[in-house]
């Protein structure tokens, strides 16, 4: 909540903040007043592609503001948010393995300490369920009958949306690939709102494919990414899906909607290199983007990048690692107020 730490001030309480996003994407958000009074923004089309003064390796399109361009009230809600430099600390669902260097420029912007406590699922019980929509467990069974790394798993999260058209062009990417997919399509997951035709595509791709396309409306994606026969994870790039998919060593296809998902998918693709950019939902990039991933030599060198990742994440958690560290220092934290 933006107004939180207001609240705390005012009733002269402690707080510590927690982010939920990577700590890329608060230092472009913090960016955008500053943008802003420089004429940067709001920026053209022609211009989208340009590099974003001062923010490492993001473009314009990158940025995570409204899809309109014009900042109305988003500007004053981003001064709020980030209003936290009288805050006793931030903690953080990251990892010093991904963005140390910028967990310290926030900390010496803020002047508070920083605490990266992430991947906070990995603390978790593993009984423990976060999902909002019913899980459909029988894609597990199908996964058991795909061979290691053959199986491209899809899911757009829980908010985007996507049309009819761009629906048929997943549909038909997924299939010219001829790899094995298990595709998430939520329900009202239409743009309209619709089922209808969301509904009426499990049909027609089962008599077409056969065993080798599995179609549910959710699920299980913890599980999913650990399994053995998924090779790669086509996403909206979420912080949360991305740091699951970290977590297993499953590089990524990218495919941002909106907010933070892009700077996500920026760093994903060209800092920690662990996958490739979706520019456009169409058959042929989609059939492509899944084959440079699943069959190509360059998905052999994200594949890897990604594997290390996973050690290191690892390394994170355990006793001793940067992350249990900072939950100790968060615990002692708290004991001392």
């Amino acid at each position: 909540m933006y107004i939180s730490q207001s609240v705390a001030n005012s009733l002269k309480l402690p707080s510590i903040v927690f982010r939920t996003t990577c700590a890329a994407t608060s230092l472009a958000r913090t960016a955008i007043p500053i943008l802003k009074a420089e004429g940067y923004i709001p920026f053209q089309d022609s211009e989208s592609q340009d590099p974003v003064p001062g923010l490492h390796l993001l473009r314009f399109k990158d940025l995570p503001i409204p899809r309109s361009k014009t900042l109305g009230g988003f500007e004053q809600l981003v001064v709020d948010a980030y209003n936290i430099g009288t805050s006793s600390a931030i903690v953080w669902n990251t990892m010093e393995s991904l963005e140390l260097s910028l967990l310290e420029q926030i900390q010496q912007q803020c002047q508070v300490p920083v605490l990266p406590v992430g991947p906070v699922h990995k603390f978790a019980p593993a009984s423990y369920c976060s999902s909002l929509l019913e899980e459909d467990r029988s894609c597990m069974s199908w996964l058991g009958k795909q061979t290691k790394n053959s199986v491209i798993y899809v899911s757009m999260g829980s908010l985007a949306f996507m049309d009819e058209k761009e629906l048929t062009e997943m549909a038909w990417g997924l299939a010219n690939s001829q790899q094995p997919f298990l595709w998430v399509i939520r329900p009202g997951s239409n743009s309209d709102g619709s089922d209808q035709r969301i509904e009426e595509l499990p049909k027609v791709l089962r008599e077409t494919f056969g065993e080798r396309g599995c179609i549910v409306k959710w699920a299980p994606q913890k599980e999913v990414l650990a399994h053995s026969s998924v090779g790669g994870f086509l996403s909206h790039c979420g912080w949360n899906s991305t740091l699951e998919s970290i977590c297993e060593g499953v590089p990524m296809i990218c495919r941002p909607s909106f907010g933070d998902q892009k700077v996500n998918a920026r760093y994903l693709s060209h800092v920690w290199r662990v996958g490739f950019e979706l520019e456009e939902l169409e058959r042929a990039q989609i059939e492509k983007a899944v084959r440079k991933l699943m069959v190509d030599k360059e998905g052999e060198a994200v594949r890897e990048n990604a594997n290390n990742l996973k050690g290191k994440a690892e390394l994170c958690i355990r006793e001793g690692g940067s992350s249990d560290n900072s939950l100790n220092r968060l615990v002692d934290m708290i004991m001392s107020f």
